[in-house]
C-alpha cells in the first residue's frame, strides 16, 4: 500500500535508510563479531543480543525500503482546495457538541494528532476526503457515527 508524503518527509526517510545501511548495519556486524570472539555462543548473552539487534535493524531497513518504493510524493502547490484532499487543512464542526477543530489530512507516515495531523486512512480522515465546504461528513468510528460540517479548506 502506498502512502502519501511530502518531499521533506520522503527525504528524511531516505536519509534514515542511508544511515542505517551505511553506519548502523556495519556497527551491528562489528558487535556480533566482537561478541563471537568472547567464546561459547550457546551461553553468550552479548552475542544473542547483538544478533537480535541486527535482526530488528534489518527488519526496519526492509520496511523503510518498502515505504520509499511505494511512496507518493505530493506537491502542496498542486492541491485543489475546493474539496478535502491529502495535505489540505480542514476546519470542521462536530454537529453533536459544536466543537470546532482543524486538522491537516496527511499520509500515515506523517500522522500526529498532537500536531493536528490525521491520516487519510483513519476513520475521520477518510470520511472527510472529497467533501466540500458546507457539506456534512458522516464518519463511522469505533464509538459510532459522528457528523462533521466542513467549515473551511486551506493549504
Amino acid at each position: 500500500m502506498s502512502d502519501y508524503v511530502t518531499q521533506e518527509t520522503f527525504n528524511k526517510m531516505r536519509e534514515e535508510l542511508q544511515k542505517m545501511k551505511g553506519i548502523d548495519r556495519p556497527a551491528a556486524s562489528r558487535a556480533i563479531a566482537e561478541a563471537r570472539e568472547k567464546g561459547d555462543l550457546k551461553e553468550n548473552a552479548e552475542y544473542d543480543s547483538a544478533k537480535e539487534a541486527q535482526g530488528m535493524l534489518e527488519a526496519r531497513i526492509k520496511q523503510l525500503e518498502g515505504i520509499i518504493a511505494t511512496a507518493k510524493i505530493i506537491d502542496p502547490n498542486t492541491i485543489d482546495t475546493s474539496k478535502v484532499a491529502v495535505l489540505t487543512k480542514v476546519t470542521i464542526t462536530n454537529i453533536a457538541n459544536k466543537k470546532v477543530m482543524t486538522y491537516q489530512i496527511v499520509g500515515q507516515k506523517e500522522a500526529d494528532l498532537k500536531l493536528g495531523k490525521i491520516s487519510a486512512s483513519s476513520p475521520i480522515g477518510s470520511g472527510l476526503l472529497g467533501k466540500a465546504i458546507g457539506e456534512i461528513a458522516e464518519v463511522t468510528t469505533p464509538t459510532g457515527i459522528m457528523k462533521f460540517k466542513i467549515d473551511a479548506i486551506t493549504i
